[in-house]
């Protein structure tokens, strides 16, 4: 599930208080939690209603994986830049032109009548998200200034940020069956509206002091390259991966993140400081959390379409099919929040990756008919479990050995890589999908039980790949990670994958 963004409370990039606490800080968290509720549902109820959208709009198949991803790549890749924005251009100021930019790329979004002005409001929207998010969670570290008082409104923030996507697949479900997929977008803009009034007079303005440059050139750079390699991706799917365009785009894009560490090693104030993701620790946290999101934003992608394409669902009942993946996220967070004291990430960690690799190779023996009780439950609790027991060590770990003033930065960093893990996982999954359904249909007549093979087989393939992913995302892990459970951080950090 799509991560958003998560700064340590009380690191000065998050913002701190000394005077006394807010007198309305309560109600300013519910206008908050309203903005976290509309980020965390825009990547599911997208999901739900993107089978409708691409058939209104004549999107092709090599090409439907850009709802997803140009969302994922704007917001991963301007998550960085939107919480030094958030920090020195003032937190509630950042809030309202997120809030408000977001509500109007829904507009956008929702009217859209071709399938380009579609993929470009979801870019619009990850871009303001990644100004929205960052601004939202560092204004309750400014509001709850005390440690009861500000691990409840975590707790909140954490709850919300989890049951959200649960509630998107159902919500996206509902609207699209009785209303219309562009709803999934535009009720959008009545939440929004109502958050905006209520912030304007609630939430009060704070902002960091000292320095205020930004790393302008390595954000544009960095996500340059992402939406090449991504693109790379696609074009493969089109041309093959011998293609002269394939392997074009995806040099560029190896070269314009090369360009990137260049920009971050001489710049004196990088968008990410490369001591960050230096540490062996560290890195193997990133990268393991690159190919988790990599694996599982095409899988859920895939999941959707099984169930409403093959399957036959409604979309409301393919969202309340989606739901056993959530019930195990929830129940396995609880148990590793339980258990990482006493055993520590790393175990934990790669036995998430154990499960959900197990539960994405349960996912390639589907068929045309395949039983959603004796399969698809079990599998995707499985899956949600691998989720959990991961994601709760990850959040921690991304903070082993960081100085404090760079705490914000390394939170942030770890849910910019499931961004872009989950941008670049979606348009390689959906590459072998393509390639994967046009094999099958070779030599073989194209009638509609084929067709209806060719599909399954293309999703069974995607879910080997996703499996491939995950399982190299826990050697990362075995291979890297050498912390111990002593050294793990215990203070107050969110998370949510």
């Amino acid at each position: 599930m799509p991560g958003t963004t998560s700064t340590a409370p009380g690191a000065p990039g998050a913002g701190t208080s000394t005077g006394a606490p807010h007198p309305r800080r309560w109600i300013a968290l519910a206008v908050i939690a309203v903005s976290q509720l509309m980020v965390v549902l825009d990547a599911t109820i997208v999901n739900i209603a993107l089978p409708q959208a691409q058939a209104d709009l004549g999107i092709s198949d090599a090409n439907r994986q850009w709802v997803v991803t140009a969302y994922t790549l704007a917001f991963g890749g301007l998550l960085l830049l939107g919480g030094r924005i958030a920090d020195y251009w003032g937190r509630k100021r950042t809030f309202i032109v997120g809030m408000t930019g977001f509500a109007l790329a829904s507009a956008l979004g929702g009217l859209a009548t071709t399938g380009g002005m579609l993929f470009a409001a979801r870019a619009l929207q990850g871009a303001f998200g990644a100004l929205l998010a960052p601004a939202a969670l560092a204004l309750l570290t400014v509001l709850f200034t005390e440690a009861t008082e500000r691990a409840k409104a975590f707790a909140v923030y954490g709850a919300i940020a989890g049951g959200g996507s649960a509630v998107g697949l159902l919500l996206g479900g509902v609207l699209t069956e009785y209303a219309d997929w562009r709803w999934c977008l535009l009720v959008n803009i009545p939440v929004a509206a109502i958050a905006i009034a209520l912030a304007l007079p609630l939430v009060p303005e704070s902002r960091a002091h000292g320095n205020t440059r930004y790393d302008v050139p390595g954000a544009i750079v960095v996500t340059a390259g992402l939406v090449s390699l991504v693109y790379g991706f696609t074009k493969a799917a089109e041309d093959g991966w011998d293609a002269t365009q394939t392997l074009g785009f995806i040099a560029a894009g190896v070269a314009l993140l090369a360009v990137f560490v260049v920009i971050e090693l001489r710049s004196n104030h990088p968008l990410l400081p490369l001591r960050i993701i230096l540490d062996r620790n560290r890195g193997g946290a990133y990268l393991a959390s690159t190919l988790i999101g990599a694996g599982l934003f095409g899988a859920f992608l895939f999941l959707t379409f099984y169930f409403q394409v093959v399957l036959q669902y409604k979309p409301l009942e393919a969202g309340l099919a989606s739901l056993p993946v959530t019930a195990g996220v929830l129940i396995a967070a609880g148990g590793a929040s339980q258990l990482m004291p006493r055993v520590g990430a790393k175990p934990l960690m790669v036995g998430g990756a154990v499960l959900a690799a197990v539960a994405m190779l349960a996912l390639t023996q589907i068929d045309v008919d395949t039983s959603f009780l004796t399969l698809l439950l079990p599998a995707q609790v499985i899956l949600g479990m691998g989720l959990g027991f991961t994601f709760v060590p990850l959040s921690s770990l991304a903070l082993v050995g960081v100085p404090e003033h760079d705490a914000g930065a390394a939170s942030a960093t770890l849910n910019a890589t499931q961004q872009i893990g989950g941008s670049l996982g979606t348009a390689l999954l959906n590459t072998m999908y393509t390639s994967a359904v046009a094999a099958y249909l070779v030599g073989r007549v194209p009638n509609p039980v084929n067709q209806i093979e060719a599909l399954v087989h293309g999703y069974r393939v995607a879910f080997a790949w996703g499996a491939a992913l995950i399982v190299l995302a826990g050697l990362a892990t075995l291979i890297l990670v050498k912390v111990r459970k002593e050294d793990i951080p215990t203070g107050n950090t969110v998370h949510m994958g």
